[in-house]
């Protein structure tokens, strides 16, 4: 089974925050008891442990561990571990039939993982998934500073299954302030599939964004940037020498749909999914996204716009059951197309061809 929390996708959003306790002395809001499967017989013990409790990344689970709120019980089979009176390790290999006692503080990120009705968009749905075009300003997934009112606290009221699948289904994401289509699992083998589907580069994922600068209509540009934290602004991401500085390859195909003075209308396709990935790449060739204070646009431009004028307009993949080929599309919003006519930007985003 894939390990969901490190093979989330980060589609042109923020990394997903590990959420670890700030108060050991906070009040215990809740004991569970677990017992090892069959199924996960020989995982790791934070692994399984993390699978029982969907609600909680793995790194949460791990703090729990080192914090002593993880117990290991008298269980039917013989202990893996060498001592109980020792910190349980996370990397220590689990026997079906093994039980455990978690201890769960009442913390933020507890409180996190609650139904919040909203109104989302349901783009398709059927038993094994939706497809949901989220609105700009919408947060993908509870994280310090935005414990509420995110995607997924949507998720949660919109399925009552939710609970039951990591992260309510979530498999990537978007910027806060970047709009269009997200696919959400509605059960755990649905995710481990998708999750495959995106690391195999199965999942085709295309955006539209207005960009500064003159470009030739119909060029093609291959922008292959690796990509790491900005070492004067953490906040940011920037292109690296990897000779140089930590960071991953990245690579996006560009074609400029429309230009008219100095600012241009650009197809943007993902082959990898790295943080603010699109936003780097164009402000690195001098194109920065309209809007987009953080990688170099100046000011809000044309209509007052406040967010990087970024949309995912297409998504496109071979259903995870069925195998059957499924295209969805979502155009430009009423913001982002209201800035492309008052700069002259055509297009027809539907007739723009499928990438191979």
């Amino acid at each position: 089974m894939t390990d969901t929390k490190t093979a989330l996708i980060d589609s042109e959003g923020e990394d997903f925050l590990d959420f670890t306790a700030q108060n050991p002395e906070e009040v215990i809001q809740e004991e569970r008891e677990i017992e090892i499967s069959m199924d996960a017989h020989g995982k790791r013990l934070d692994l399984a442990l993390s699978e029982c409790l969907p609600e909680f990344s793995r790194s949460f689970v791990q703090q729990m561990m080192q914090e002593g709120l993880v117990l290991e019980l008298p269980a039917r089979v013989q202990s893996s571990f060498a001592s109980a009176s020792k910190p349980l390790k996370a990397s220590g290999k689990v026997k079906a039939g093994m039980r455990f006692q978690v201890r769960i503080r009442e913390t933020e990120q507890t409180q996190a993982f609650v139904a919040q009705k909203m109104d989302l968009e349901v783009v398709y749905e059927d038993e094994h998934l939706r497809v949901i075009n989220k609105p700009a300003g919408l947060v993908v997934h509870p994280a310090a500073g935005h414990w509420s009112g995110t995607l997924l606290n949507g998720l949660l009221a919109l399925d009552e299954g939710a609970k039951f699948v990591p992260r309510a289904g979530i498999v990537h994401r978007l910027d806060k302030d970047t709009s269009g289509l997200m696919v959400v699992a509605k059960t755990r083998e649905c995710m481990d599939r998708l999750i495959a589907l995106i690391i195999r580069r199965g999942m085709k994922r295309e955006y539209a964004c207005i960009a500064h600068g003159a470009w030739q209509e119909g060029q093609r540009m291959e922008i292959h940037h690796a990509i790491g934290r900005d070492s004067r602004n953490r906040l940011k991401m920037a292109a690296v020498d990897l000779a140089h500085q930590a960071g991953k390859v990245a690579h996006t195909s560009c074609v400029c749909v429309s230009s008219v003075g100095q600012f241009s209308l650009i197809h943007c396709q993902l082959h990898t999914g790295r943080t603010h990935q699109i936003r780097v790449h164009l402000a690195a060739q001098h194109h920065p996204i309209f809007a987009d204070t953080l990688y170099g646009a100046k000011g809000t431009g044309e209509g007052g716009l406040k967010r990087q004028a970024l949309h995912a307009f297409r998504l496109s993949f071979e259903h995870p059951f069925g195998g059957e080929k499924k295209v969805f599309f979502c155009d430009l919003p009423k913001d982002l197309s209201e800035v492309a006519q008052s700069l002259g930007l055509s297009y027809n985003l539907q007739s723009l061809p499928l990438p191979a």
